[in-house]
């Protein structure tokens, strides 16, 4: 088994054990609450065939639903995310033939292009996770100021996440 399936399979528990118990506890001047478990969905490489993306997003959403008590929001904000994700990937890198491998990383893509990554993948689930949470227009402002304070919160704590992990297991999967 390869270093990155190995990060990867600790990843999973780890980041729907620390969203749980830590992190869903936390709510910032009733505005911020932070998504560190999004990070795995971001972690996965990039020509990863769409179906097990899918799934796997679909899987560590509806487990943070089940222990969080909120019937699907992150399960749908999950599987919007995986499929999203490659497009907005090729929105900041050049597509050719070395970029189909690569696993989205401060290691692998240069801080600046991978904060612009994380910064639209966290405030597309952010923003529909509010969406869907309350289901009305009624207060898009409060809907609004949630998402984004949320995506800065998770922005800065995936970042510092991301910059804690050892880069050789960035490194293109083979």
């Amino acid at each position: 088994m390869s270093k990155y399936m190995l990060t990867m399979l600790f990843l999973f528990p780890i980041l729907i054990l620390v969203q749980v118990l830590v992190f869903n506890h936390i709510m910032l001047f009733n505005l911020a609450v932070p998504f560190v478990f999004i990070y795995f969905i971001l972690r996965l490489p990039i020509g990863m065939p769409a179906n097990l993306v899918l799934s796997l997003s679909f899987l560590i959403g509806m487990l943070v639903d089940i222990f969080s008590d909120t019937p699907g929001v992150n399960a749908l904000a999950c599987t919007v995310l995986a499929a999203v994700k490659t497009p907005v990937f090729y929105a900041y890198v050049p597509r050719d033939d070395k970029t189909k491998r690569i696993v989205p990383a401060i290691s692998t893509l240069g801080w600046q292009t991978y904060a612009k990554f994380l910064i639209t993948m966290v405030a597309i689930f952010c923003l529909l996770c509010f969406i869907v949470e309350y289901f009305s227009f009624a207060g898009f402002l409060n809907i609004l100021a949630m998402a984004g304070t949320s995506t800065a919160l998770s922005f800065f704590l995936i970042f510092g996440i991301d910059s804690l992990i050892k880069p050789d297991a960035n490194i293109l999967v083979t």
